[in-house]
């Protein structure tokens, strides 16, 4: 199953995890990523500290938990390849239509990433 097929058909919770360029670590709960081909990613992000942290350190694991009974779900090892600031495609893949910082005025960043692995959440299984 590709990783576009797998994101369109579970369901679940996620938490995108970086840490800043002094080692500082931020967890933080996402929705599932926006696959936009086999191998990038993509999320949208308000200017939080998980934005700032990939600012100076690329580098995130997102961990994501399936619905129902058991421990299933994906980890996607993830390095940040480019970001675009209230684009066109990010207003194209937004799932929400407002929410109270957008009325505050803050910015949105659709965040690119290239997916270098792919494990199942538990166990070190092989690249899915």
């Amino acid at each position: 199953m590709t990783l576009k097929s797998y994101f369109e058909e579970k369901k679940g919770f996620g938490v995108l995890s970086t840490a800043d360029g002094e080692g500082r670590v931020n967890a933080a709960v996402y929705s599932r990523p926006h696959v936009l081909e086999e191998g990038t990613v993509a999320f949208i992000m308000w200017d939080r500290l998980t934005h700032s942290n990939l600012q100076s350190n690329p580098n995130a694991v997102f961990l994501f938990r399936e619905d129902g009974a058991g421990y299933k779900g994906k980890r996607l090892y993830l390095t940040k390849t480019h970001e675009e600031e209230e684009s066109e495609l990010l207003h194209a893949l937004r799932r929400k239509s407002s929410s109270p910082e957008k009325d505050a005025g803050m910015s949105r960043f659709l965040v690119f990433f290239q997916v270098h692995k792919a494990l199942p959440l538990i166990g070190a299984g092989e690249d899915a």
